[in-house]
């Protein structure tokens, strides 16, 4: 949890208020999961992990959000929506949730208020390879991720890095951040340095021990590239930036949408 909790929460808030179709879903397969992942949040880690920010009700029944005063029940409500909304409202990582199946990882579940270039609502119910068909290179990869997944061991959580550069300051943003088959962007686009960010998401994979379900979940972090200049790392991130052409996945260049912003962000970060 960061200094700037309350603000993302009531984003967060306004966002499913706003967006309920796109940010939150489940299937009837998804439910167990959903209570399982509602429950140990609620009842059991956030109370644990930031006791001056969450506590139990002495009765065990309500969980208490000392930031922005308000209760939920421990009991996960019947209608999914109405969880997964808690859920979104109380933390600030974005999940899906997958359970496995004989054709692969499926999605089952999401409460998801940060995309970054897709909506999250088209990817509820799919298999793990096709929610990944717009990513270059996937298939190369695509065995070996369903075999990581399913050899996740409960108790041992594996975190990853994710980053972009987007030129807008909205964390909701499910399009306008990539470029799929069939889009015609305009090249080296003139950019608003001022609303340009790095966006980065910090993801966690976990196996859940009752469902044994997998939830992954991203908190999603966005630096002004007016920081990272005057932090003195400018002309490192113009190198990662333009290794986007190369490495095993060199389609990444186009698909991040960097033929856009490419040219523009690197000339400020190296001037």
């Amino acid at each position: 949890m960061d200094s700037n909790y309350l603000d993302r929460v009531n984003e967060r808030r306004e966002t499913i208020k706003h967006h309920a179709p796109t940010v939150l879903g489940a299937v009837p397969e998804g439910i167990p999961a959903l209570h399982e992942t509602y429950t140990y949040l609620l009842g059991e880690y956030l109370p644990a992990r930031f006791p001056t920010m969450f506590a139990l009700s002495e009765d065990g029944q309500e969980f208490y959000n000392k930031v922005t005063k308000t209760s939920l029940p421990l009991t996960p409500p019947e209608d999914p929506n109405a969880a997964l909304q808690a859920l979104g409202e109380t933390i600030e990582d974005d999940i899906f949730l997958l359970v496995e199946t004989p054709e692969g990882h499926r999605a089952v579940a999401f409460i998801c208020c940060h995309p970054a270039g897709f909506d999250p609502s088209d990817k509820l119910g799919k298999l793990l390879k096709d929610i990944h068909t717009p990513v270059p290179s996937y298939e190369k990869i695509g065995a070996s991720m369903e075999r990581f997944f399913s050899r996740l061991q409960v108790g041992k959580s594996v975190k990853r890095m994710n980053w972009s550069i987007s030129t807008s300051e909205r964390l909701f943003s499910p399009s306008g951040l990539h470029i799929y088959d069939g889009d015609k962007p305009q090249e080296d686009e003139d950019i608003d340095i001022s609303k340009t960010r790095l966006r980065q998401e910090l993801q966690t994979l976990t196996r859940l021990p009752k469902t044994g379900a997998i939830m992954f979940s991203f908190k999603t972090y966005m630096t002004p590239l007016e920081g990272i200049k005057n932090e003195g790392i400018g002309p490192q991130v113009a190198d990662a930036i333009e290794g986007l052409r190369s490495g095993n996945a060199p389609g990444m260049w186009v698909y991040k949408g960097a033929t856009r912003w490419g040219k523009g962000a690197c000339e400020y970060l190296r001037s």
